[in-house]
Protein backbone atom coordinates (compact mmCIF):
# COMPACT_ATOMS: atom_id res chain seq x y z
CA UNK A 1 0.00 0.00 0.00
CA UNK A 2 1.60 3.24 -1.12
CA UNK A 3 1.13 6.11 1.29
CA UNK A 4 0.09 9.42 -0.24
CA UNK A 5 2.85 11.64 1.10
CA UNK A 6 1.40 14.77 -0.47
CA UNK A 7 -1.99 14.20 1.14
CA UNK A 8 -0.41 13.65 4.56
CA UNK A 9 1.88 16.65 4.13
CA UNK A 10 -1.11 18.86 3.38
CA UNK A 11 -2.93 17.62 6.51
CA UNK A 12 -0.07 17.66 9.03
CA UNK A 13 -1.13 21.03 10.45
CA UNK A 14 -4.24 19.27 11.77
CA UNK A 15 -1.98 17.77 14.46
CA UNK A 16 -1.97 21.20 16.10
CA UNK A 17 -5.73 21.15 16.71
CA UNK A 18 -6.55 18.38 19.23
CA UNK A 19 -6.16 18.94 22.96
CA UNK A 20 -4.65 16.04 24.91
CA UNK A 21 -4.62 15.04 28.58
CA UNK A 22 -1.62 12.95 29.64
CA UNK A 23 -2.14 10.89 32.81
CA UNK A 24 0.70 8.85 34.23
CA UNK A 25 4.02 8.65 36.03
CA UNK A 26 5.47 12.14 35.66
CA UNK A 27 9.12 12.78 36.42
CA UNK A 28 12.34 14.47 35.37
CA UNK A 29 15.82 13.46 34.32
CA UNK A 30 18.51 15.49 36.09
CA UNK A 31 21.69 15.43 33.99
CA UNK A 32 24.79 16.42 35.98
CA UNK A 33 28.03 16.97 34.03
CA UNK A 34 31.59 17.54 35.18
CA UNK A 35 35.25 17.35 34.22
CA UNK A 36 37.42 14.73 35.87
CA UNK A 37 39.91 16.37 38.17
CA UNK A 38 41.71 13.69 40.19
CA UNK A 39 41.21 10.64 42.37
CA UNK A 40 39.90 11.44 45.83
CA UNK A 41 42.16 10.92 48.87
CA UNK A 42 39.10 9.85 50.84
CA UNK A 43 38.18 6.89 48.64
CA UNK A 44 39.17 5.42 45.24
CA UNK A 45 36.64 7.52 43.34
CA UNK A 46 36.81 10.25 40.73
CA UNK A 47 36.42 13.89 41.71
CA UNK A 48 34.39 15.86 39.17
CA UNK A 49 34.49 19.61 38.77
CA UNK A 50 30.86 20.43 38.09
CA UNK A 51 30.24 22.12 34.74
CA UNK A 52 26.45 22.13 34.27
CA UNK A 53 23.15 20.56 35.24
CA UNK A 54 20.32 20.03 32.76
CA UNK A 55 16.73 19.16 33.57
CA UNK A 56 14.97 17.03 30.95
CA UNK A 57 11.37 15.88 31.00
CA UNK A 58 11.31 12.09 31.26
CA UNK A 59 8.75 9.30 31.82
CA UNK A 60 5.18 10.58 31.22
CA UNK A 61 6.56 14.13 31.16
CA UNK A 62 8.30 13.28 27.90
CA UNK A 63 5.04 12.15 26.31
CA UNK A 64 3.44 15.45 27.37
CA UNK A 65 6.44 17.38 26.05
CA UNK A 66 6.11 15.66 22.68
CA UNK A 67 2.42 16.53 22.54
CA UNK A 68 3.15 20.15 23.43
CA UNK A 69 5.81 20.45 20.72
CA UNK A 70 3.41 19.09 18.11
CA UNK A 71 0.18 20.90 19.06
CA UNK A 72 1.69 24.12 20.42
CA UNK A 73 0.86 23.60 24.07
CA UNK A 74 -2.67 22.19 24.00
CA UNK A 75 -1.83 19.57 26.63
CA UNK A 76 -2.32 19.04 30.36
CA UNK A 77 -0.55 16.81 32.88
CA UNK A 78 -2.37 14.64 35.38
CA UNK A 79 0.13 13.13 37.76
CA UNK A 80 1.61 13.11 41.25
CA UNK A 81 4.56 14.82 42.92
CA UNK A 82 6.01 14.86 46.40
CA UNK A 83 6.70 17.49 49.03
CA UNK A 84 10.40 17.73 48.21
CA UNK A 85 13.14 19.70 46.47
CA UNK A 86 12.39 18.25 43.03
CA UNK A 87 8.65 18.97 43.06
CA UNK A 88 9.10 22.62 42.14
CA UNK A 89 11.67 21.69 39.50
CA UNK A 90 9.25 19.22 37.88
CA UNK A 91 6.35 21.68 37.81
CA UNK A 92 8.52 24.51 36.46
CA UNK A 93 9.99 22.25 33.78
CA UNK A 94 6.50 21.23 32.64
CA UNK A 95 5.29 24.83 32.51
CA UNK A 96 8.36 25.91 30.56
CA UNK A 97 7.24 23.50 27.82
CA UNK A 98 3.68 24.91 27.83
CA UNK A 99 2.20 21.92 29.67
CA UNK A 100 -0.74 22.78 31.91
CA UNK A 101 -0.13 21.54 35.48
CA UNK A 102 -3.44 22.45 37.14
CA UNK A 103 -4.46 18.79 37.44
CA UNK A 104 -1.22 17.67 39.11
CA UNK A 105 -1.63 16.45 42.71
CA UNK A 106 0.78 16.66 45.66
CA UNK A 107 1.28 13.61 47.86
CA UNK A 108 3.54 14.29 50.83
CA UNK A 109 4.16 10.56 51.31
CA UNK A 110 5.67 10.08 47.83
CA UNK A 111 8.88 11.19 46.17
CA UNK A 112 8.92 13.31 43.04
CA UNK A 113 10.20 10.90 40.40
CA UNK A 114 13.74 11.97 39.51
CA UNK A 115 16.50 10.11 37.70
CA UNK A 116 19.86 11.75 38.27
CA UNK A 117 22.60 10.81 35.82
CA UNK A 118 26.12 11.91 36.71
CA UNK A 119 28.50 12.02 33.76
CA UNK A 120 32.16 12.95 33.49
CA UNK A 121 34.72 13.63 30.81
CA UNK A 122 38.32 14.64 30.38
CA UNK A 123 40.27 16.17 27.55
CA UNK A 124 41.17 12.73 26.16
CA UNK A 125 37.69 11.13 26.24
CA UNK A 126 34.03 11.59 25.43
CA UNK A 127 31.45 12.25 28.16
CA UNK A 128 30.43 9.03 29.87
CA UNK A 129 27.80 8.27 32.46
CA UNK A 130 29.32 7.25 35.80
CA UNK A 131 26.30 6.58 38.01
CA UNK A 132 22.53 6.97 38.01
CA UNK A 133 20.51 7.78 41.14
CA UNK A 134 16.76 7.09 41.11
CA UNK A 135 14.39 8.87 43.48
CA UNK A 136 10.93 7.38 43.15
CA UNK A 137 8.03 5.72 44.93
CA UNK A 138 6.80 2.55 43.25
CA UNK A 139 3.94 1.58 45.55
CA UNK A 140 0.35 2.18 44.34
CA UNK A 141 -1.22 5.52 45.24
CA UNK A 142 -2.88 5.92 48.59
CA UNK A 143 -6.69 5.89 48.58
CA UNK A 144 -6.68 9.61 49.39
CA UNK A 145 -4.49 10.53 46.41
CA UNK A 146 -6.40 8.11 44.18
CA UNK A 147 -9.65 9.91 44.96
CA UNK A 148 -8.06 13.30 44.20
CA UNK A 149 -6.86 12.02 40.84
CA UNK A 150 -10.29 10.62 39.98
CA UNK A 151 -11.91 13.97 40.80
CA UNK A 152 -9.40 15.74 38.56
CA UNK A 153 -10.11 13.22 35.79
CA UNK A 154 -13.80 14.08 36.01
CA UNK A 155 -13.00 17.79 35.72
CA UNK A 156 -10.56 17.37 32.84
CA UNK A 157 -11.93 14.76 30.44
CA UNK A 158 -14.66 16.87 28.83
CA UNK A 159 -12.09 19.55 27.97
CA UNK A 160 -9.79 17.31 25.90
CA UNK A 161 -10.08 15.36 22.66
CA UNK A 162 -7.88 12.48 23.74
CA UNK A 163 -6.21 10.90 26.76
CA UNK A 164 -2.84 9.20 26.96
CA UNK A 165 -2.19 6.82 29.84
CA UNK A 166 1.60 6.74 30.22
CA UNK A 167 2.48 3.83 32.49
CA UNK A 168 6.04 3.54 33.81
CA UNK A 169 4.83 1.21 36.56
CA UNK A 170 5.53 3.61 39.43
CA UNK A 171 2.13 3.17 41.06
CA UNK A 172 0.16 6.09 39.65
CA UNK A 173 -2.06 4.25 37.19
CA UNK A 174 -3.93 2.04 39.62
CA UNK A 175 -6.55 -0.34 38.20
CA UNK A 176 -9.28 1.93 39.58
CA UNK A 177 -7.86 5.05 37.89
CA UNK A 178 -7.30 3.23 34.60
CA UNK A 179 -10.79 1.73 34.47
CA UNK A 180 -12.41 5.00 35.46
CA UNK A 181 -10.43 6.89 32.78
CA UNK A 182 -11.54 4.38 30.13
CA UNK A 183 -15.18 4.60 31.27
CA UNK A 184 -15.07 8.42 31.20
CA UNK A 185 -13.47 8.41 27.76
CA UNK A 186 -16.24 6.18 26.40
CA UNK A 187 -18.94 8.25 28.08
CA UNK A 188 -17.63 11.47 26.52
CA UNK A 189 -16.63 9.86 23.19
CA UNK A 190 -12.90 10.54 23.65
CA UNK A 191 -9.95 8.62 22.26
CA UNK A 192 -7.86 6.96 24.99
CA UNK A 193 -4.48 5.36 24.27
CA UNK A 194 -2.38 3.42 26.76
CA UNK A 195 1.40 3.30 26.51
CA UNK A 196 2.20 0.32 28.71
CA UNK A 197 4.84 -2.38 28.80
CA UNK A 198 3.22 -5.03 30.97
CA UNK A 199 -0.13 -5.95 32.51
CA UNK A 200 -1.74 -5.10 29.18
CA UNK A 201 -5.06 -6.54 30.32
CA UNK A 202 -5.34 -3.62 32.75
CA UNK A 203 -6.20 -1.49 29.69
CA UNK A 204 -9.15 -3.53 28.47
CA UNK A 205 -11.63 -1.30 26.66
CA UNK A 206 -9.19 1.44 25.67
CA UNK A 207 -9.15 2.81 22.12
CA UNK A 208 -5.60 1.57 21.59
CA UNK A 209 -2.45 0.32 23.28
CA UNK A 210 1.13 0.78 22.07
CA UNK A 211 3.34 -2.00 23.51
CA UNK A 212 6.75 -3.00 22.17
CA UNK A 213 7.29 -6.46 20.75
CA UNK A 214 9.19 -8.07 23.67
CA UNK A 215 6.51 -7.00 26.14
CA UNK A 216 3.77 -8.15 23.79
CA UNK A 217 5.45 -11.55 23.53
CA UNK A 218 5.58 -11.85 27.31
CA UNK A 219 1.89 -11.05 27.54
CA UNK A 220 0.61 -13.38 24.80
CA UNK A 221 3.04 -16.16 25.78
CA UNK A 222 4.72 -16.86 22.45
CA UNK A 223 7.39 -15.39 20.17
CA UNK A 224 6.33 -13.31 17.18
CA UNK A 225 8.75 -15.11 14.89
CA UNK A 226 6.78 -14.70 11.66
CA UNK A 227 3.75 -12.98 10.15
CA UNK A 228 1.43 -15.78 11.21
CA UNK A 229 2.40 -15.35 14.86
CA UNK A 230 2.22 -11.57 14.48
CA UNK A 231 -1.33 -11.73 13.12
CA UNK A 232 -2.34 -14.19 15.83
CA UNK A 233 -1.05 -11.84 18.54
CA UNK A 234 -2.91 -8.90 17.03
CA UNK A 235 -6.13 -10.91 16.93
CA UNK A 236 -5.65 -12.02 20.54
CA UNK A 237 -5.08 -8.48 21.81
CA UNK A 238 -7.89 -6.85 19.83
CA UNK A 239 -10.49 -9.46 20.78
CA UNK A 240 -9.50 -10.28 24.35
CA UNK A 241 -8.89 -6.68 25.41
CA UNK A 242 -11.77 -5.12 23.44
CA UNK A 243 -9.53 -2.62 21.62
CA UNK A 244 -9.99 -0.72 18.38
CA UNK A 245 -6.26 -0.64 17.59
CA UNK A 246 -2.96 -2.09 18.67
CA UNK A 247 0.20 -0.30 17.55
CA UNK A 248 3.12 -2.66 18.09
CA UNK A 249 6.58 -1.08 18.04
CA UNK A 250 9.24 -3.50 16.76
CA UNK A 251 12.54 -1.61 16.98
CA UNK A 252 14.58 -1.83 13.80
CA UNK A 253 11.78 -3.89 12.20
CA UNK A 254 9.41 -0.95 12.31
CA UNK A 255 5.82 -1.18 13.50
CA UNK A 256 2.72 -3.31 13.12
CA UNK A 257 -0.82 -1.97 13.34
CA UNK A 258 -3.86 -4.10 14.11
CA UNK A 259 -7.30 -2.63 13.55
CA UNK A 260 -10.66 -4.10 14.53
CA UNK A 261 -12.96 -4.54 11.53
CA UNK A 262 -16.10 -6.48 12.34
CA UNK A 263 -15.24 -10.04 13.37
CA UNK A 264 -11.74 -9.94 11.86
CA UNK A 265 -8.59 -7.88 12.39
CA UNK A 266 -6.83 -5.88 9.70
CA UNK A 267 -3.04 -5.89 10.01
CA UNK A 268 -0.50 -3.54 8.48
CA UNK A 269 3.26 -3.17 8.84
CA UNK A 270 5.81 -0.49 8.09
CA UNK A 271 9.59 -0.61 8.05
CA UNK A 272 11.54 1.63 10.41
CA UNK A 273 12.66 4.86 8.77
CA UNK A 274 16.21 6.16 9.19
CA UNK A 275 17.77 2.90 10.46
CA UNK A 276 21.26 4.00 9.44
CA UNK A 277 21.37 7.09 11.67
CA UNK A 278 20.19 5.72 15.01
CA UNK A 279 21.99 7.33 17.94
CA UNK A 280 19.66 6.79 20.90
CA UNK A 281 16.18 5.25 21.19
CA UNK A 282 15.57 6.79 24.64
CA UNK A 283 12.08 8.27 24.75
CA UNK A 284 11.16 7.14 21.23
CA UNK A 285 8.13 5.25 22.55
CA UNK A 286 6.79 8.46 24.12
CA UNK A 287 7.18 10.21 20.77
CA UNK A 288 5.32 7.43 18.98
CA UNK A 289 2.34 7.42 21.33
CA UNK A 290 2.17 11.23 21.24
CA UNK A 291 2.16 11.45 17.43
CA UNK A 292 -0.13 8.43 16.99
CA UNK A 293 -2.71 9.74 19.47
CA UNK A 294 -2.69 13.25 18.06
CA UNK A 295 -3.15 11.86 14.55
CA UNK A 296 -6.13 9.72 15.60
CA UNK A 297 -7.70 12.70 17.36
CA UNK A 298 -7.08 14.87 14.30
CA UNK A 299 -9.04 12.51 12.06
CA UNK A 300 -6.21 10.64 10.33
CA UNK A 301 -6.78 6.99 9.49
CA UNK A 302 -5.11 4.45 11.77
CA UNK A 303 -2.47 3.43 9.23
CA UNK A 304 -1.75 7.12 8.55
CA UNK A 305 -1.38 7.63 12.32
CA UNK A 306 1.10 4.73 12.40
CA UNK A 307 3.02 6.33 9.53
CA UNK A 308 3.19 9.67 11.39
CA UNK A 309 4.32 7.94 14.60
CA UNK A 310 7.05 6.14 12.66
CA UNK A 311 8.10 9.40 11.01
CA UNK A 312 8.35 11.19 14.38
CA UNK A 313 10.38 8.36 15.90
CA UNK A 314 12.82 8.43 12.98
CA UNK A 315 13.70 12.02 13.94
CA UNK A 316 14.08 11.70 17.72
CA UNK A 317 16.38 8.65 17.56
CA UNK A 318 19.07 10.87 16.03
CA UNK A 319 19.48 12.70 19.34
CA UNK A 320 20.91 11.58 22.64
CA UNK A 321 18.35 11.45 25.45
CA UNK A 322 14.69 12.46 25.24
CA UNK A 323 13.87 14.75 22.33
CA UNK A 324 10.71 16.22 20.85
CA UNK A 325 9.60 17.13 17.32
CA UNK A 326 7.37 19.81 15.84
CA UNK A 327 4.98 19.66 12.91
CA UNK A 328 7.56 21.58 10.86
CA UNK A 329 10.12 18.86 11.65
CA UNK A 330 7.67 16.26 10.36
CA UNK A 331 7.07 18.23 7.18
CA UNK A 332 10.77 18.58 6.47
CA UNK A 333 11.40 14.90 7.12
CA UNK A 334 8.46 13.78 5.03
CA UNK A 335 9.60 15.77 2.00
CA UNK A 336 12.95 13.92 1.92
CA UNK A 337 11.64 10.50 2.96
CA UNK A 338 12.11 7.42 0.82
CA UNK A 339 10.84 3.87 1.32
CA UNK A 340 7.58 4.78 2.99
CA UNK A 341 5.42 1.87 1.85
CA UNK A 342 2.92 0.26 4.21
CA UNK A 343 2.35 -3.46 3.65
CA UNK A 344 -0.45 -5.78 4.65
CA UNK A 345 0.46 -8.54 7.11
CA UNK A 346 -1.10 -11.75 5.83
Amino acid sequence: MNINKTAILNKLDKLKEPKILVAGDFGIDEMVFGQTSRISREAPVLILEHSETKIILGTASNAAHNISALNEGKVAALGIYGDDYYAKILLEALREKNIDTKYMVEDKERKTTTKTRISGSCSQSITQQIVRIDRQTSEPLSKKSEEKIIKNLEKAVKNYDGIILSDYHLGFLTPKIVQYAIELAKKHNKIIVADAQKNLDKYKGATAITPNQPDCEKFVGYFLKDNEALRHAGDDLIKNLDLNFVLLTRGERGMALFEKEGIRTKAFGIEAFNRKEVFDVTGAGDTVVAAFTLALCAGFGAYEAMFIGNLAASIVIRYFGCHSVSVEDLKNELESLKGEEIYEIS
